[in-house]
C-alpha cells in the first residue's frame, strides 16, 4: 500500500513527520536529537556504508562526524510511503546535498533513502535509515535527470544562508 492509497493516513502521515525531523537534525547538526529519533536498537547504514546501530551508537557516531566535518544539509524528496504491517512502514526519498557556503547541490553526493519506521509504545521511531549513493553509473540520464529534480525543489525551498 502506498501513500497515494491511503492519503491522509496516521502511520503516513507519522512517517513523513519522523523522516523530515530526522531530516532537520541533521541539518541542525544536532546528533542528540538525531539519535532520539531512533529505537533504542535501531540501525544506520551511512553514505560510505558504515554501520551503526544503537541509538546510543548513532549519536556518538554523529558527534564525531558534526565536530570534525562542517557537514552539506539535504534536500530531499519523498518518492513513496508504505504501510509494510501493522506498525511498520517504509518511507523512500532521493536526497540532494548543498555544502556550506554553497547554493546549489553537489551531484555527486545524491543519494538514495530507504527509511523503516516502527511503532513502539505509541510513538513511532527509526528501525533502519539507509543512505546509498545515487552514483547511477550506468545511467548518466538518470542522474541528470535526478539532480534536475533536486535543483528544482532546492528553488522551492531555499537553504538559509
Amino acid at each position: 500500500m502506498t501513500s497515494d492509497d491511503a492519503s491522509g493516513s496516521e502511520w503516513d502521515r507519522a512517517t513523513r513527520e519522523l523522516y523530515a525531523r530526522l531530516i532537520e537534525t541533521w541539518d541542525k547538526r544536532n546528533a542528540r536529537d538525531f539519535a532520539l529519533l531512533f529505537a533504542s536498537d535501531g540501525n544506520v547504514v551511512g553514505f560510505d556504508g558504515s554501520q551503526v546501530n544503537g541509538h546510543l551508537d548513532i549519536g556518538a557516531h554523529l558527534t564525531e562526524i558534526f565536530s570534525h566535518h562542517q557537514t552539506p544539509r539535504y534536500i530531499s524528496i519523498v518518492r513513496d510511503v508504505r504501510l509494510v504491517a501493522t506498525d511498520v512502514t517504509l518511507l523512500r526519498a532521493n536526497t540532494g546535498l548543498v555544502p556550506t557556503g554553497k547554493d546549489d547541490i553537489e551531484p555527486t553526493l545524491n543519494a538514495v533513502q530507504s527509511m523503516i519506521a516502527v511503532k513502539k509504545g505509541g510513538a513511532w521511531k527509526v528501525a533502519l535509515f539507509q543512505n546509498t549513493p545515487a552514483a547511477l553509473n550506468m545511467r548518466p540520464d538518470l542522474a541528470k535527470q535526478l539532480t534536475e529534480e533536486l535543483r528544482a525543489r532546492l528553488k522551492e525551498k531555499p537553504i538559509p544562508k
